[in-house]
């Protein structure tokens, strides 16, 4: 197939975008790199450097025609999106808008989205089902509940055939592509930034949640095993269906657990600085992946401490991340 990747430039896209590559497929990346990394576009794909606001360009783009589009490009800082709730409706659900206009006008007719547990808010149920009941409590998660809606929209009107894929905590590393954020806001690289030295302590916001020892509870997956769902994905997708799946682990751990297991990986001692809540935090998020599992024979392979070492490893190749190719 013929596949343009948004956001191909970012930690995740550009790990599905190589999977594609590996598979045979054709790919196109369209990034506006306001995120994203030029070194992280894999060899071989295409480079289309163009933002999903502008929706001129973007059509631009869709019109020398595709078999289907991998939507990764936004925002996805929460507390960011606390402060700026306007960038994220914008940024995060206009820019979709204009990608499914520019969809429709050049007869493209599938896509996997990337969605988020952000969508449950604070869950009612543990692990999460995709049955339960969206609560968002925040505006990042508010603007991909209205883009999942937007699709299914689209999906019964135009026959459009799309899956959206709610993630919960993505880690690790494939080859030469990690995570590389700035800000960095995610636990895994900042422990391992800890770890390396680069930065003095690691903070542990919230030690009074109702969990067993007073931390958050999240749900991780390695990015690869999260890539071969989108694959699986766009292979099932049906035209005029909208299906919503969680991808998760089903296994949560605690942030302690996370900084224990780090420390095990690296033999390295981590500082840690308690802090208080963050405003949007849920207690815990642990996805229920039963349904992608019974209907695609999605299973992810890599455990927590795989996630942390091939995380490791990559940092430790590439201390300043990207930049330490010489390219941002």
């Amino acid at each position: 197939m013929k596949l343009l990747v948004t956001g191909g430039a970012g930690y995740i896209g550009s790990v599905v975008a190589k999977q594609l590559l590996d598979r045979g497929h054709e790919v196109v990346v369209l990034d506006d790199l306001s995120r994203g990394h030029r070194a992280a576009v894999p060899a071989g794909a295409r480079f289309a450097e163009v933002g999903l606001a502008d929706a001129e360009a973007t059509a631009e783009v869709l019109s020398e025609g595709f078999d289907g589009v991998m939507h990764f490009a936004a925002l996805a800082l929460v507390a960011e999106s606390v402060e700026f709730p306007e960038r994220y409706h914008r940024g995060n659900f206009v820019g979709a808008l204009n990608l499914l206009d520019a969809m429709r006008e050049h007869g493209v007719k599938r896509l996997v989205f990337s969605s988020t547990c952000a969508t449950y808010g604070e869950p009612e149920q543990i692990p999460i089902p995709e049955a339960l009941p969206t609560n968002p409590v925040n505006s990042y998660g508010n603007s991909k509940l209205a883009i999942d809606r937007m699709i299914g929209d689209e999906c019964r009107a135009h026959g459009l055939g799309a899956t959206s894929l709610r993630y919960f905590n993505v880690a690790g590393a494939s080859g030469e592509h990690g995570e590389d954020h700035y800000p960095e806001t995610h636990l895994i690289p900042l422990v391992l930034q800890a770890a390396a030295g680069r930065r003095e302590y690691v903070s542990v916001y919230g030690t009074d949640y109702p969990t067993a020892d007073g931390t958050a509870i999240r749900d991780y997956i390695h990015v690869e095993d999260l890539g071969r769902a989108h694959l699986l994905a766009m292979d099932a997708i049906q035209s005029g269906v909208h299906t919503i799946y969680n991808l998760g682990n089903g296994l949560g751990f605690s942030v302690r657990q996370v900084i224990e297991a780090a420390r095990k990986v690296t033999g390295r001692e981590i500082p840690v600085s308690e802090e208080p809540r963050r405003a949007g935090d849920p207690a815990q998020l642990v996805a229920s992946s039963e349904k992608i599992r019974a209907e695609l024979g999605w299973e992810p392979e890599h455990d927590l401490e795989k996630m942390i070492a091939d995380a490791w490893a990559w940092r430790q190749a590439r201390p300043d991340g990207y930049s330490s190719n010489g390219a941002s």
